[in-house]
């Protein structure tokens, strides 16, 4: 009897892929469709999957080095040659694409690589011509102009200097001033960077209006959707989501933060009143950064042993950056590898409550991505952003149980009451961001004073509550301008709030059923982005947002959670 084969946890440090060029990319399409034109179609299908996992991977290395460390002159040429050579792959995936959905045999093509697959090609053959080359790489110019300014900050407070991340402690901090002050610095920052961030925008809005016209669409925002992949649902229903937001969750948002008003005896809840949850301070990390990644393994060893296991391999291999430093990228993501199996987690560790809520987000995005990893083609490795969302604030609600290993026991029901609150919260401003963008796209030609007073009638539908006090720069319109996704990934951002629909279904579940709530949560991962996204809900046994009640249902529970 021999002993099975020792398997050999893969390690960041050895992950790399050769820097592919114009050249040998078309010569590998040209031996592609080499194989097609002498029938070989699995075999054809099979070395462009390899190619697409090899050249995805590639890319993600150059953007992840420089969201690592953006002064590095290095990883913002090679960032920017990747940004150059998107669009040159684009070109030779459409037009292979195009070719294999023209083959007269799609019974056997779908069963090659699957349905879903020929749909998703479907839609992304509308959102690609060649005449538009140029103007994406100048989206992605004009975009990674947007991360550098924001990493650029160095912001003064109480003698420290720190970037935006770094005011994380000091926006929630107990004392009103310190609130203030933190705003007041970080709302400086934008206002005296106005104009850079309006003229960015500005060029940003009429180049993704120009692509697309060239492409045949009235507008950008259908365009913006093909380029989401979603094929089940539209505008109308985003819509339809919207007004269930306003109906049921405002008026809520709106009683608990009158219950925070008076329960700290406050004149009027001012807007840097918001991020200070819990009347006796939002609870913190129980530790250090060094503290809660050794404390999150037997958070997760409790909670599904998949998931454990999963963890022990990011951590041991050198798959998560989670330290905020200086010239590092702001905010929190996770990309992946497909010719290792393997994701990243990207964050910035404050000190803060916010700390606890990425590093669970992102090893939500992360455990699916592992779970898919066998999904037979890379279209099926990540489900569309809304659906891929579940599973990252899905495990932010299923870590519930355990969260006390992160925050400390003793303040663990004073976190889950403060993450459902802010989860409640972000509902209205998440679909307050994605109406401004409808809004903008669709009058592309507006300046840059009409897009502020957008903003501002806008809030006062889905954020009714806000009062900015003399902080003028957000009373003239100004906050959109901090959320990267505006800049970067349009119409990205009611993703997050479809999902957190979905993820509060299955807390409601896992009150009632852990065991069964999880097992669901980790079968809807393993299906990764093998069906649409009102599909994958459904699987899981859950109600799409845009039925009507969905809303309505998750809203009672908490109702009666927080006894409000």
């Amino acid at each position: 009897m021999t002993d099975a084969p020792r398997f050999e946890a893969p390690r960041f440090d050895t992950v790399a892929e050769p820097k592919p060029t114009r050249t040998s990319l078309a010569a590998e399409y040209a031996g592609i469709n080499r194989r097609l034109d002498r029938g070989e179609r699995a075999a054809a299908v099979a070395e462009w999957d390899a190619l697409r996992r090899r050249f995805d991977t590639w890319s993600a290395l150059a953007h992840l080095r420089f969201a690592q460390d953006t002064t590095d002159a290095t990883a913002r040429a090679d960032r920017d040659y990747a940004d150059a050579l998107s669009p040159e792959a684009a070109d030779l995936e459409t037009a292979l694409k195009r070719r294999l959905l023209a083959d007269p045999d799609q019974p056997e093509l779908a069963a090659l690589v699957g349905a879903h697959a020929l749909r998703l090609w479907q839609t992304d053959v509308t959102t690609f011509d060649p005449a538009i080359k140029p103007d994406l790489e100048e989206e992605a110019r004009l975009s990674a102009r947007y991360t550098e300014l924001l990493a650029s900050a160095k912001l003064e407070i109480a003698g420290q200097s720190v970037n935006l991340a770094g005011l994380g402690p000091y926006a929630e901090h107990p004392d009103r001033a310190v609130r203030h002050e933190a705003e007041r610095v970080r709302w400086g920052f934008f206002a005296a960077h106005a104009d850079e961030l309006d003229a960015l925008f500005d060029q940003l809005v009429r180049l993704r209006h120009a692509m697309a016209r060239k492409l045949g669409f009235a507008s950008y925002a259908p365009l913006g959707y093909r380029r989401l992949r979603r094929v089940n649902y539209g505008p109308d229903e985003v819509a339809r989501y919207r007004q269930q937001v306003v109906r049921h969750v405002v008026p809520l948002v709106a009683r608990l933060l009158e219950v925070r008003r008076a329960e700290n005896g406050w004149d009027r809840l001012r807007f840097w009143d918001e991020a200070l949850i819990d009347p006796a301070g939002n609870p913190k990390p129980a530790g250090d950064h060094d503290t809660l990644v050794a404390a999150a393994q037997t958070m997760f060893d409790g909670m599904d042993q998949r998931l454990a296991g999963f963890y022990r391999l990011m951590n041991q291999g050198g798959f998560m950056d989670l330290k905020n430093r200086p010239g590092k990228a702001g905010g929190g993501f996770c990309t992946s590898f497909p010719t290792q199996g393997m994701p990243f987690i990207f964050a910035n560790f404050n000190g803060t409550h916010h700390d606890v809520g990425v590093f669970t987000h992102e090893m939500g995005h992360a455990f699916q991505n592992w779970e898919s990893r066998n999904q037979p083609g890379v279209d099926y490795l990540w489900p569309t952003m809304e659906a891929a969302e579940i599973n990252s604030m899905g495990l932010e609600f299923l870590a519930y149980p355990g969260i006390g290993r992160l925050v400390g026991e003793e303040a663990a029901d004073r976190f889950r009451r403060m993450h459902l609150i802010g989860a409640l919260a972000f509902l209205p401003y998440g679909v307050c961001v994605d109406h401004f963008q409808h809004e903008v796209y669709d009058s592309p030609d507006a300046s840059p004073a009409e897009r502020h007073a957008m903003w501002v009638r806008l809030e006062a539908i889905y954020l009714p509550w806000t009062d900015y006090g003399d902080l003028d720069f957000l009373r003239n319109g100004g906050r959109w301008q901090a959320k990267p996704h505006i800049y970067g990934s349009p119409f990205y951002y009611i993703d997050y709030t479809l999902a957190q629909c979905c993820a509060m279904q299955f807390w409601v579940k896992s009150r009632r059923d852990y065991a069964a709530a999880m097992e669901d949560y980790v079968r809807l991962c393993a299906r990764g982005g093998s069906a649409p996204f009102q599909d994958l809900v459904r699987s899981a046994g859950l109600v799409s947002p845009f039925a009507d009640g969905a809303l309505q249902d998750v809203v009672r529970e908490a109702e009666a959670v927080l006894g409000v």
